[in-house]
Parts: C-alpha cells; structure tokens; sequence
C-alpha cells in the first residue's frame, strides 16, 4: 500500500474549523505532498498515511500558516495610509492583496516614505481543526516502460 511521502499525490476528505469556530470547508481536495498547496502542519499529520487513514486533532496557528517570519514583505507607500492611524510596529490592518486575496497586514517599520509590512494569512493566529479520511494516494509518475517496450524502440 502506497504511503503519503513528498511527491505523492493524495486524495483526501477534509472538513476544517477554526478550532471552537467557523467551518472553513468541508470538501474532497487533491494535492501533491510537499508542494506547499496544503497547510504545513497539516502535511505533518499526512506524512505516512495510506489510503483508508482518518485523523482528526488541531493544528496550532504556528504550525498551520508557518511562521510569519518566513511571510512575504513589502514596501507601502506612507500615503496610502490614513494620517490619524497608529503605525506602530506589529499594528495588523486587513487588506487585500493585489490577486485578490485577503491578507493582514502587520506593520515591520515605518519611514517618512513608505510602511515596511509583512502580509500574513488572515487566520494566522487560528488553531485549526481537522478531520480528515485519505481516499487515495498515488505515484504520480509513470512506470517504467516494459523492457519488451524498450527493445521495440531501439530498432
């Protein structure tokens, strides 16, 4: 039985909470683990499962969204900013991002031109709840040709 390891592609149901909150989804997904569309800690949790495996536990906010640290940073003009706003650092204001995406804001430093911000995940400082059933996983490349298949190409 195939084994969720980095590379392979999983099919799995997944319901996800905001622990003690909000459903966020409640679907069947297909991804390739370790190929950074699926939460990390998430994968964590996946890593040597087979098809037929449920889990079901909480994935602390550190560990669902990784560090902010490691977050995207960027330069804003201090002009787009309302002048009666505090712009102290580690202030969080809720965007949203040029592809459309909502995304918080928080405030690394501020000159008299630009405010330095990292864009974080909206629910960055959310536990999420998971329960989750693989249905199936995958070698997502091919086999190796037959050796009868090989020979036939030769000549």
């Amino acid at each position: 039985m195939v084994k969720i390891s980095k590379g392979k592609r999983v099919r799995m149901k997944s319901k996800l909470s905001i622990r003690d909150g909000d459903l966020l989804e409640e679907t069947i997904v297909e991804y390739f683990q370790g190929a950074g569309t699926m939460l990390p800690g998430l994968e964590k949790v996946l890593d040597g499962l087979s098809a037929g495996d449920k889990r079901d536990g909480v994935v602390k906010a550190r560990d669902a969204f990784g560090s902010s640290q490691h977050q995207p940073k960027r330069d804003i003009p201090r002009a787009e900013f309302p002048e009666d706003v505090s712009l102290d650092k580690g202030t969080e204001f809720a965007a949203t991002a040029e592809n459309g995406q909502n995304v918080i804001l928080q405030i690394e430093s501020v000159d008299d031109e630009f405010v330095h911000v990292r864009y974080l995940h909206p629910l960055h400082q959310k536990d999420i709840a998971y329960e989750i059933e693989v249905l199936k996983v995958t070698d997502p490349t091919p086999p190796p040709l037959p050796i009868e298949a090989i020979a036939a190409e030769d000549e």
